[in-house]
């Protein structure tokens, strides 16, 4: 990489919903790259508790103050849209050694298909805890989950909420 290259960075993963661990990444990464693309993903396997569409209109919302930070959308291998898009890293969050275990085998086999790097970003402590998973539990039990996800990330819950 020349010293003029642009340090494009992809941040894949589905955001059903986004979390506030989430968007600490996000930031963190804006700070350390030209760019950042958060790719949402789509899992046809997997019952969304929101729409790839209405993720993706969420985490605009969400990064709308990060000038550096742009969505799109994928389906298929992570290490295909990192490429297509001229990524140089692929940014992945770790929660804990469980994360970092399941992660490095998937970043070998990412940069032995691939070419692109991967690089690890603890989530800071305040964050560990939080899935998207556990969210969806919480919120379809009626619970609050207004100290996990960003603000505007309520609404879209609510109303996913109200559909299950």
């Amino acid at each position: 990489m020349t010293a003029s290259a642009k340090r494009l960075a992809t941040f894949p993963g589905v955001f059903d919903p986004i979390t506030n661990g989430h968007l600490d990444v996000i930031r963190r990464a804006a700070g350390l790259y030209d760019e950042v693309v958060v790719a949402v993903g789509d899992n046809p396997d997997k019952d969304s508790f929101l729409s790839q569409q209405d993720r993706v209109k969420l985490v605009k919302q969400v990064i709308a103050d990060l000038p550096n930070v742009r969505v799109a959308t994928y389906k298929g291998l992570t290490i295909n849209f990192a490429t297509e898009q001229k990524a140089t890293v692929i940014i992945r969050g770790i929660r804990d050694s469980m994360d970092l275990q399941e992660e490095v085998q998937m970043a070998e086999v990412n940069r032995t298909a691939g070419g692109v790097e991967t690089v690890f970003l603890p989530t800071s402590a305040a964050h560990a805890f939080l899935s998207s998973g556990l969210i969806r539990q919480i919120a379809r039990g009626g619970g609050d989950v207004s100290r996990m996800v960003p603000p505007q990330a309520l609404a879209f819950i609510a109303a996913a909420s109200q559909k299950a």
